[in-house]
């Protein structure tokens, strides 16, 4: 049977779509899949300050902070930045400082004349840290151990101002719950491969770490201050490089978090990552944006073709072909990332997050108003 040359172009871009996503797959992220997943240090070697900043997080600070407060570690200071807090944040800390000589408590007043944002908070905290290397968190996050610190301590290399942690999001009922760990996972597998790739171009500040000289060297956020997000992913895409950058994926450095639990909460949440996305290195722009159209193209071009008799066939064929060496890959990196429940929903999952960033990507066209808390 002959192929016009509509059918043959459409085959095509579905054939070429599949070489790029397994580029992707098999170049990139499987990398993440066969690195040797460095041992915690037994010691530490410096002092670090943890900073947190919180917005109304009484109960999540009443819940979560004694976890961090706590953590095996000899000389540590945890650095909690209340950034115009009106319900019992300030009582709670109080109680805290109490108990723990090594809790600092920095206040933002509301009517602060500077710009309000986490930024700010941000800075303020880091202003406020009495030691060089600095590790930071939110405060609706727990670590997976109390071994956390001594995993995110300076690396050996002085040379090294940058570690990029893992966070994964803690297990709940529902179809969202899923499709919130499973785009969780794609990101950190995306960015934490990447990184051992030499490109850095990401990190969240849920888990993450550098230096202070890095941050005054630079200005701090200066050149993005107007941006209401980006604290975390901006900072890093703009001074992270292939000798200043290190990952830590040890399970015992993983920081849980509180996922969002409405379809709406969520969309503003990823509205705001989108956002600082936009002003990455353009590298990293166009990177990004190949991986969403391909994947665009990809199953448009599956759809088309299941619609033409004389293609359907290979058409599945080519699609049977990608989920099988994806299978090889992601489920081995979804245990690796302490998501096994997800392993036997991933071709499902891989097609729902598709239509979620589609639908995402739309929305963000409209919708231009984010803000922190």
């Amino acid at each position: 049977m002959e192929l016009t040359l509509i059918e043959i172009s459409l085959l095509g871009i579905l054939v070429l779509c599949l070489l790029v996503q397994l580029s992707f797959t098999l170049f990139v992220h499987l990398k993440l899949g066969l690195v040797k997943v460095e041992d915690i240090p037994a010691d530490a070697t410096e002092p670090l300050s943890v900073i947190i900043c919180a917005r109304n997080e009484a109960r999540n600070l009443e819940q979560f902070l004694p976890a961090i407060l706590e953590q095996d570690y000899p000389e540590f200071e945890v650095i909690v930045v209340n950034d115009r807090s009106w319900d019992d944040t300030k009582d709670v800390l109080k109680v805290f400082t109490d108990k723990y000589t090594h809790l600092k408590v920095v206040t933002v007043a509301e009517g602060t004349r500077f710009f309000a944002g986490k930024k700010f908070a941000v800075t303020m905290g880091i202003k406020a840290a009495a030691n060089e290397w600095l590790v930071f968190t939110d405060a609706d996050c727990f670590p997976s151990s109390d071994k956390w610190l001594l995993g995110m301590q300076p690396p050996a290399n002085a040379a090294q101002e940058i570690v990029l942690g893992y966070s994964p999001y803690l297990k709940k009922r529902g179809l969202l719950n899923a499709l919130i760990r499973f785009e969780t996972f794609f990101t950190a597998v995306n960015y934490l491969a990447f990184a051992l790739k030499g490109m850095p171009y990401m990190g969240v500040g849920r888990n993450m770490a550098y230096r202070k000289s890095l941050f005054f060297k630079n200005k701090g956020f200066a050149a993005h201050m107007h941006i209401p997000s980006g604290d975390d992913d901006l900072f890093v895409n703009a001074h992270a490089n292939r000798h200043n950058t290190s990952i830590r994926i040890h399970p015992e450095t993983h920081i849980w978090s509180e996922p969002k639990t409405s379809f709406g909460d969520y969309l503003k949440q990823k509205k705001r990552h989108f956002g600082a996305g936009k002003f990455y290195k353009d590298t990293h722009k166009f990177i990004l944006s190949t991986q969403i159209i391909v994947q665009f193209l990809f199953y448009m071009a599956l759809i088309a073709a299941c619609f033409i008799k004389a293609l359907w066939f290979p058409a599945l064929g080519v699609f049977i072909f990608s989920i099988l060496v994806r299978c090889f890959v992601y489920p081995k990196l979804l245990k690796r990332l302490n998501y096994a429940g997800l392993v036997w929903w991933f071709p499902l999952l891989d097609i729902l997050l598709f239509i979620f960033l589609v639908f995402n990507g739309i929305l963000s066209i409209f919708v231009k108003k984010v803000q922190w808390k």
